[in-house]
């Protein structure tokens, strides 16, 4: 009986401490984003130090946008390309989805926490991707600012 108390009590910590995302929140996923790492759910972590791509998320005031993947360059721009994802933010059952499209597939992935800074969303497969912030990089130093 002690045992399952415990049990019941850590549950509930866990619960009660995962963030809840309000609509206020979504504004915060637009911008670039670069991939930290995966957690599998079998606790077992990818990390990724160096990336070539990043995801370029934006999101309007109506709850649809598109995410892209863009590749830094040396210079403080990007390379894109025509190719995006559509992005539908859907709140359900207290939790905040985003439901991707494109002309031959369709997925959702699942909020489960964003700040200024940090972002992380779960697949299908019960797969954790950790973004950080991305910052246009500049090591030209040829006294230009980046936009």
């Amino acid at each position: 009986m002690n045992n399952l108390v415990k049990i019941l009590f850590i549950s509930f910590l866990f619960i009660s401490c995962q963030q809840k995302i309000k609509p206020s929140d979504i504004s915060q996923i637009n911008g670039y984003w670069e991939i930290e790492k995966v957690v599998f759910d079998q606790g077992k972590d990818k990390n990724y130090t160096i990336n070539e791509s990043y995801d370029y998320f934006q999101i309007g005031k109506n709850n649809s946008g598109f995410k892209k993947k863009v590749m830094p360059q040396l210079d403080g721009t990007f390379i894109v390309n025509d190719t995006f994802e559509n992005v539908e933010v859907r709140f359900e059952s207290g939790k905040v989805f985003l439901d991707y499209s494109t002309a031959y597939a369709k997925w959702t992935e699942e909020f489960i926490a964003i700040s200024k800074d940090k972002l992380v969303l779960k697949n299908a497969e019960n797969k954790e991707y950790h973004y950080k912030k991305a910052a246009r990089i500049n090591i030209l130093d040829d006294g230009k600012k980046t936009k």
